[in-house]
């Protein structure tokens, strides 16, 4: 069977032992985990001796984990079994190294993918690469600040009207995306002030594109306005969302946690809780200023077109 091998790091301003005992402690798993923050209904069972754990949700699927060997701030090794939504078996492991005050974590997975699944090994990689940097950076969260800052309220279904917009539509490496937007929305806000446009919705991103085998991505940032001039600096452009019933998901919380929010909308696509119309393509809307706020009270609002 074609063998997974994921790997990824991160710094923590926290001791090496606060890191360890909530990595050993599987009760605060559900506070930081990149599965169940999606599945807020899915069933979890901790053992009394907090070292092994049950789940079974309509997202996450179902499966234990046990942790099988620990070596005091410095390692765990976990088995993980997953029985849906496939039966499949992998070794899970942290390493931590002490740099100061600091902490090194590193999340490693050996693991294997069904005969028939061959051909998703690169994509599989990338996939669960992204959960374990969720996971990663809401681990943080809580081991530096006692509490993770990505909040998920489901809004449900609601309409979205007719909206004309000024864009910028980009292509480039996922890694760089947050570069480019926070280039691209002040060029557009720069502009729409200088010529007295009156804004008519909050600002957005609408994502037409993504490749995860190359880690690449093509999007559009964007500010509805009421009318748009044609005197427009190159790479803008004028483009319209039609008016739609959509699917909202809010996330509260700093933008880099945002994966958060879009895995969970794309998993429940992919269980088809929602019917989506793939003919307009998903956007996030911003709904206070980073420049206004702290980053923990960043209010996105991610919108599915709806069938």
């Amino acid at each position: 069977m074609p063998r997974l091998t994921v790997t990824r790091s991160i710094e923590m301003n926290a001791s090496i032992d606060t890191v360890f005992h909530i990595l050993n402690d599987f009760s605060t798993w559900q506070t930081w985990s990149p599965w169940l923050i999606m599945d807020p209904e899915a069933k979890v069972t901790v053992s009394e001796d907090k070292k092994s754990y049950e789940w079974e949700g309509p997202r996450s699927g179902s499966g234990e984990m046990k942790i099988v060997k620990e070596e005091e701030n410095t390692s765990l090794s976990i088995d993980l079994q997953f029985l849906k939504p496939w039966k499949s078996k992998a070794k899970t492991y942290f390493y931590l190294t002490e740099k100061g005050n600091k902490t090194d974590v590193k999340w490693v997975m050996n693991s294997s993918l069904p005969f028939f699944m061959f051909w998703m090994k690169k994509m599989m990689e990338m996939l669960i690469g992204m959960d374990y940097d969720r996971g990663l950076r809401l681990l943080k969260d809580l081991a530096e600040d006692g509490e993770v800052h990505s909040k998920l309220n489901f809004v449900g279904k609601e309409s979205l009207p007719e909206q004309t917009f000024i864009g910028v539509r980009t292509s480039c490496s996922i890694a760089e995306m947050g570069k480019k937007m926070a280039e691209d929305l002040p060029r557009i806000h720069a502009f729409v002030l200088e010529n007295k446009l009156e804004i008519s919705g909050a600002p957005f991103t609408q994502y037409h594109k993504w490749d995860m085998k190359n880690g690449r991505a093509e999007y559009s940032s964007a500010i509805p306005v009421n009318s748009a001039p044609s005197n427009l600096p190159e790479g803008f452009y004028v483009g319209t969302i039609p008016a739609t019933n959509v699917y909202t998901l809010e996330h509260v919380g700093p933008y880099h946690h945002l994966g958060n929010a879009w895995s969970t909308m794309y998993n429940m696509q992919r269980n088809k809780e929602i019917p989506v119309n793939k003919k307009i393509h998903p956007l996030e809307t911003y709904h206070n200023n980073p420049n206004e706020v702290a980053a923990n009270e960043l209010v996105t609002k991610i919108h599915f077109p709806l069938k």
